[in-house]
């Protein structure tokens, strides 16, 4: 017998949970399929994120900045705490500890606002039904008159670096090492590749980054950029660019990886190899092409302004839809789509969505960066302010890093604010309202900032486009 439902989401990660608890407040009657398990074979809602990616992996950062500052900036502050260890199975547990809480509090989450939770699998029939499978192999057919795929992503697997899951390994496979590596490589110099890279360096590997691009994380500001590889190659990561890998082999003993660079072929042994060349769209088993889901070329799911695809009934939201493969893209999409399911005008500002590598110093942008800026024509101004004169960041012994401010000389709009430096993850909410309501310099000049804070180093930025600092040298004026 089917069970009828106003919204059936297939996915529970980032995109699917927030559009099943946001379409039950609206008064929908709401299911949610999802298929994680855990590698102990638990079920759980929150995606790659919550199990898999965001949270686990900042947890792990965490702890390792912890060992990282301890061995090397506690005696700054006179602090001695002897010779500093780590347990990494205890490590471990707290970030697998952090993930389930997350993970149990969306099962809360769902039971507060009665959205029904099945765990298992999503298939879409056509004609606003769907079949369930749970875990066991027990199917029910589910009717539906909104059907949303949210399903996610997964990790790229390289033809010429395929996973093995124990010595060349995937994004979930690096959170999970059981002993830190003496020779760590990691094929892919994004944010993935340079995240879990830090995680393992400051724990004690080897750590080399291959990247074939020619540039360090071309879609930043490449001033931001190049700060940020000074710092993280000060660390100790050694960041290879222009580097193509030709082949990876695992062995008893390692992983064996050729490549290409500048020309001359190459040769390293790794203990383990991370391959961290992006996510793909994961839309395996849910049957979309079968009833006419159109797909792009690069196999994301093709959908409108709100989020319709070709068929009727049936929509899409988060990474399947494309880039930014972002957790807090698709909670957006996800609250977007359910809202405007129930008759709202809600609209997602893409131009106002903030990224984060969470290495120390942090990574955050928002916006265009100056080269992206002038490739569309602006004429821009442009401030730059350090984090060496903070007297926050001083007093943190972590006065590092950047603050770039880009705008537009005709309207003083600002068009983008790029930084590398503390906290920045925490710094980059301020730009992304100001560009999200369309701030000019002048509207930030005049805004007062707490003395001291990390959040005065983008007021001089700011400041720095029209020569107004006082905080810090302005430039030259402009010869007419």
């Amino acid at each position: 017998m089917s069970e009828n439902y106003d919204v059936i989401v297939i996915g529970g990660g980032p995109a699917g949970y927030p559009t099943a608890i946001r379409a039950a407040q609206l008064g929908f009657k709401t299911v949610c399929i999802d298929a994680w398990l855990n590698t102990d074979k638990t079920p759980a809602f929150g995606g790659t994120c919550l199990n898999a990616g965001c949270i686990p992996s900042k947890a792990l950062l965490e702890s390792s900045e912890l060992v990282h500052r301890a061995q090397h900036e506690f005696e700054k502050h006179g602090i001695s705490a002897g010779p500093v260890s780590f347990d990494l199975a205890k490590m471990q547990a707290r970030k697998t500890k952090v993930s389930r809480d997350l993970t149990g509090g969306i099962k809360a989450l769902f039971q507060a606002n009665k959205v029904t939770g099945l765990f298992g699998y999503g298939k879409l029939l056509g004609d606003g039904k769907v079949e369930f499978k749970d875990h066991d192999g027990k199917t029910q057919e589910l009717v539906g008159k909104h059907i949303v795929i949210a399903t996610g992503s997964a990790p790229v697997n390289l033809k010429i670096a395929p996973f093995d899951g124990d010595k060349i390994i995937d994004s979930w496979g690096a959170l999970d090492l059981a002993e830190v590596p003496k020779r760590l490589g990691v094929i892919g110099a994004g944010v993935i590749g340079t995240e879990l890279g830090s995680v393992w360096s400051r724990l004690g590997a080897k750590t080399v980054i291959i990247e074939a691009l020619p540039t360090f994380l071309p879609m930043v500001d490449q001033a931001v950029a190049k700060e940020t590889l000074k710092h993280l190659t000060k660390q100790g990561l050694d960041i290879r660019l222009g580097a193509k890998v030709l082949g990876a082999k695992a062995g008893k003993s390692g992983v064996t990886v050729e490549y290409d660079q500048n020309g001359e072929k190459k040769t390293e042994e790794f203990d383990k190899l991370i391959v961290a060349v992006g996510r793909r769209p994961y839309t395996d088993g849910v049957n979309a092409r079968e009833i006419g889901v159109a797909f792009d070329e690069k196999g994301f799911v093709k959908v409108d302004a709100h989020y319709k695809t070709s068929v009727a009934g049936v929509y899409a939201v988060g990474d399947v839809i494309g880039n930014p493969m972002l957790a807090h893209k698709a909670i957006e999409e996800g609250v977007a789509l359910a809202e405007q399911l129930a008759g709202h005008h809600t609209q997602l500002n893409y131009n106002a969505i903030p990224s984060v590598i969470y290495t120390n110093p942090e990574v955050s942008w928002v916006g265009l960066s100056e080269e992206q800026a002038k490739a569309q024509g602006f004429e821009v101004k442009t401030g730059t302010a350090s984090f060496v004169p903070s007297g926050r960041a001083k007093a943190m012994e972590q006065n590092i890093g950047i603050c770039k401010v880009i705008a537009d000389v005709k309207t003083d709009r600002i068009l983008g604010v790029h930084m590398v430096g503390p906290h920045t993850s925490e710094m980059i909410a301020e730009s992304v309202l100001a560009i999200e309501y369309s701030a000019t310099c002048e509207d930030i000049a005049l805004t007062v900032h707490g003395h001291p804070s990390l959040s005065e180093t983008f007021h001089d930025a700011v400041l720095l486009c029209d020569n107004r600092a006082v905080h810090a040298v302005n430039k030259p004026p402009r010869k007419a």
